[in-house]
């Protein structure tokens, strides 16, 4: 439950002094300084905390209003300057021409504003993390309340399937397992029991304590609520993420850099020339009109629009590569990103525990199939056997089955659920491929339930001829209490020799990064009368497993792909090392070693930087640990991802350049945090949209320079013709059709062409690396040279005779020019005939389209009126196109020089 931004009173009645470390405390220390009562608060006492303390709620930053994202659109440079122009073109009478600039304003802001909102409304922000209803005992009474009404001091009870209202105390468990990785990081349940730990013990191990926000799988019981609200660890960080600013996206600080230099460049050059023009006697009228003109050339109208387009079909194309972009420029950010820090479970595995090796007494026992699915074979010595035949095997898998309170559920057809823990689910699925089921067992007689302290479960099932206890737990606690074990059918003694071995090997499984599990039983011929510690005595042992939760069979490859195209992949989990660096090792992420969050704290931030450049395998982290090592990747100027789906995720979510939050298993505060939403929590599909992401930028750059030697090309024509003693060649309203109609049908159709074959085997680029570069500005000046004298020399043949065909000429010449001269920004590198002439079909019908439209202007009267143009003739056409071609040839011919010149290179 969240409200908008409210205070919210202290915690709990320890007012005046520090709060005391609650993990330390006895049930009765933390009872004293609650001053509570073990039967639970009265109602009266629950009522003033209430007033005193506030209401259990996550204070929530306002969501912005549909008129600020609106706003929003309008704070770029570029567009600022569209809007100047539009009042200035107003100013002086140009009416039409204001109202041009302002309409491509309106529907550029009208874009933003629709992708922006439609993302926010995807997203729901801390509705469901904290829940409705919550049980307390108050009076000694058992009541249901709305969680927004706990107070500190309250005895709240736990059930499987809850979620956890408030930070609580345990004062009573039952087999209670609690889901932590919303807050943690922890992908596998915690045991939670009473207890005390030492001071400064990290919060993924105080098992006597509950945390709001984190879900009970397992057992039922019951604590006192020690914090609330935004005093609870969740608030705490939800609060930490609201303080971390967000950074500016590489592209926007571009765009806003590009807008003012043009900004500049434009007053600076209409200022000149019509000093120019006065001092060779021209009209003052003329000369503003000129002036104005030359502004209005610089500054490319279309590029906001062209950009946001672009940027809006990315994100469509993100969306079916299953990225769901909430920002706009964030789509290209995932282009420029040069380290991406990734969560472990789920996101490079699959999230379903698995067994993968069982070790009876007799063999090693290889179990293929990965997840749910009760799909796969047993192997000895990678051959198949029937599990069934053999009776170690089948005793064992009978055992991990019947002690438990796992159950499958599914078809192949609609997938598989486990319900239960993700580790009992993993023994249940290993006894479904075997073909067992509890179908026709009988039912339990008794249970002795696992906890931290036991670190073992049994359950006694009656058997033929009395009764069998089924034990599982940590193998080392169960051959501690065995003294026999189960080899080549019969019971024998187990010798220390074969539980030293057994041990060993245990310890090997446990090394490489498996999650071990043991099975006894013992059959009880007694009866019921047996107590607990006589019945898990003298007991024989069956084996152990290994589990694991599978990498994702792609996230090796999107690793791979990762290396080529020069990222950095950091794994950071709230997993143990063993684990983490195990399946580092699986995917190929190469690490020396792995560092835990106590190591991070032991380290300089320099000892860090230089271990980052060697160790990709961080574990046992804390959100503070996640911000400070995005701080000193930040230091090396990395554009770094971050991804999370923990409420311990959102800040660093916030402070990464850009944030990725888990679709399926992401809480609410990282999605509300993040920049982009994982829909499938999927790795591989961060890579395809880096791809994307790559793909938006170049396409960016390729239209970008391709508006600005058009922009070029006009300011050429019209100084030229300004330095020659020519009328002027361009009005105002020809420029704004050319920079708004032409240039931007060819430009959106430019933002849509293919990735280039190598867009995945090049290096990132640099964050601050310029749209354009030194040898951008070069090609720019040049073709927009060659264009703005082709322009010239078409109107100056004419304009003694008929100015309004000459500037036709011009206009039309211009058009026709920049048409050839938008297929030498299809590739930077490569030519035409090698990226493929009609790879983006969309390109030639652009051009074929602003050929039509050319042509109604050219002859349609009303048009004519509108844009001051006349009539021309089929020779005029075919001249225009024989002057535009050599502006494509030698693009070309370029392009195949220097590709053949590195080929060699290359060679060599």
């Amino acid at each position: 439950m969240a409200v908008p931004n409210q205070d919210q009173g202290e915690v709990p009645p320890t007012e005046g002094r520090p709060l005391p470390d609650w993990c330390t405390l006895t049930p009765d220390e933390v009872r004293r300084e609650l001053d509570t009562d073990p039967m639970g608060l009265s109602t009266q006492d629950a009522e003033e905390r209430l007033q005193r303390y506030g209401e259990n709620v996550l204070r929530e930053e306002a969501r912005e209003t549909p008129i600020q994202v609106f706003l929003r659109q309008f704070k770029s440079v570029l567009i600022i300057i569209l809007i100047v122009a539009a009042a200035v073109s107003f100013l002086v009478g140009e009416a039409l021409d204001a109202a041009a600039i302002l309409i491509i304003v309106v529907l550029n802001a009208a874009l933003g504003f629709s992708q922006e909102w439609q993302a926010g409304e995807a997203i729901e922000a801390l509705k469901k993390m904290l829940v409705q209803r919550a049980v307390v005992i108050r009076g000694g009474e058992r009541q249901g309340i709305d969680a927004s009404g706990l107070v500190p001091g309250d005895l709240v009870l736990l059930e499987m399937g809850e979620r956890v209202p408030a930070d609580l105390f345990i004062v009573e468990g039952t087999s209670l397992e609690v889901d932590e990785a919303p807050l943690t990081g922890e992908s596998s349940p915690v045991n939670k029991a009473p207890g005390t730990f030492p001071p400064a013990t990290c919060l993924a191990e105080r098992s006597n304590m509950v945390f709001a926000g984190t879900t009970v799988v397992n057992g039922h019981g019951r604590g006192f609520a020690v914090a609330t609200g935004m005093q609870t660890e969740f608030g705490m960080i939800a609060g930490l993420s609201q303080r971390v600013g967000s950074e500016a996206t590489p592209l926007a600080r571009q765009m806003d850099r590009l807008g003012r230099d043009l900004g500049l460049i434009a007053v600076g050059i209409a200022v000149l020339a019509v000093a120019v023009g006065l001092l060779q006697q021209r009209g003052l009228l003329e000369m503003f009109l000129v002036g104005v003109s030359l502004a209005v050339a610089v500054i490319p109208e279309g590029l906001p629009a062209v950009v946001t387009l672009t940027l809006a079909i990315g994100i469509k194309n993100m969306m079916r590569r299953n990225c769901l972009i909430r920002h706009l420029p964030a789509s290209e950010t995932l282009g420029a990103v040069s380290v991406i820090c990734t969560d472990k479970t789920g996101t490079l595995t699959r999230n379903e525990m698995t067994v993968v090796r069982v070790r009876t007494p007799d063999a090693e026992v290889a179990v293929t199939g990965a997840g749910y699915a009760p799909e796969g074979e047993f192997l000895v010595e990678e051959k198949p056997i029937d599990p069934l035949a053999d009776r170690g095997l089948r005793l064992f898998l009978r055992t991990i089955l019947l002690c438990n309170h796992a159950a499958l559920s599914g078809d192949r057809e609609g997938g598989w659920r486990i319900f239960g823990t993700p580790t009992e689910g993993a023994l249940v699925v290993a006894a479904a491929k075997a073909g067992l089921s509890r179908e026709d067992a009988p039912g339990a007689a008794r249970e002795f339930s696992f906890n931290s302290t036991r670190k073992r479960m049994t359950v006694i099932y009656p058997e033929e001829g009395g009764y069998v206890a089924y034990v599982k737990g940590a193998p080392e606690v169960l051959l501690s209490r065995s003294s026999r074990l189960l080899r080549g059918g019969s019971v024998v003694p187990l010798t220390e020799d074969l539980r030293d071995a057994l041990l060993a090997e245990i310890a090997e499984y446990a090394s490489g990064g498996l999650r071990v599990l043991g099975a006894a039983y013992r059959p009880l011929p007694g009866g019921l009368e047996w107590a607990e510690e006589t019945v898990e005595e003298d007991l024989i042992f069956l084996g152990f497993a290994g589990i694991l939760d599978p990498p994702r069979p792609e996230a090796a490859e999107a690793i791979r792909l990762c290396r080529s195209a020069g990222i950095d992949v950091i794994m950071i989990t709230g997993d143990n090392p063993l684990t983490a660096y195990a399946i580092a090792q699986d995917l190929g992420l190469s690490s020396v070693g792995a560092l835990t969050g106590t190591d991070l704290e032991a380290l300089t931030d320099n000892e860090l930087e230089d271990r980052l450049r060697t160790t990709k395998v961080l574990s046992r982290v804390t959100a503070e640990h996640k911000l400070r090592v995005i701080d000193i990747l930040a230091r090396k100027k990395a554009v770094i991802a971050m991804t999370g789906d923990g409420v311990n995720d959102a800040p660093a979510l916030k402070k990464a350049s850009i944030g990725i939050a888990m679709g399926i298993k992401g809480t609410d505060v990282a999605k509300e945090s993040s920049d982009m939403v994982l829909v499938d929590d999927n790795f591989a599909s961060i890579v395809a949209g880096v791809e994307e992401g790559r793909r938006e930028y170049d396409n960016i750059a390729r239209f970008t320079r391709y508006l600005l030697s058009s922009n070029v090309g006009e300011l050429v024509a019209i100084v030229g013709g300004l330095l020659l003693g020519l009328p002027l060649i361009l009005i105002p309203v020809q420029i704004l059709w050319i920079n708004l109609i032409t240039d931007g049908l060819t430009a959106i159709a430019l933002g849509l062409e293919p990735a280039e074959r190598d867009a995945m085997q090049r290096r990132p680029r640099a964050p601050e690396e310029a749209i354009l570069t030194r040898s951008a500005y070069l090609v720019i000046f040049i073709l927009g040279m060659w264009l703005g004298l082709l322009t010239i020399y078409a109107f100056s043949g004419l304009y003694e005779v008929d100015i309004e065909r000459a500037r036709t000429m011009a206009f039309t010449g211009l058009i026709i020019f920049e048409l050839y001269n938008v297929l030498n920004f299809r590739s930077f590198r490569f030519p035409l005939h090698r990226i493929g002439f009609f790879s983006n079909p969309i390109l030639f019908l652009a051009i074929l389209g602003s050929l039509a439209l050319q042509a109604l202007v050219v002859y349609v009267p009303v048009l004519q009126t509108f844009l001051g143009t006349a009539p021309l003739t089929l020779a005029d056409w075919g001249l225009l196109a024989l002057l535009g071609l050599p502006v494509l040839l030698a693009g070309e011919v370029y392009k195949i020089i220097v590709l053949r010149a590195t080929g060699r290179r290359a060679g060599a």
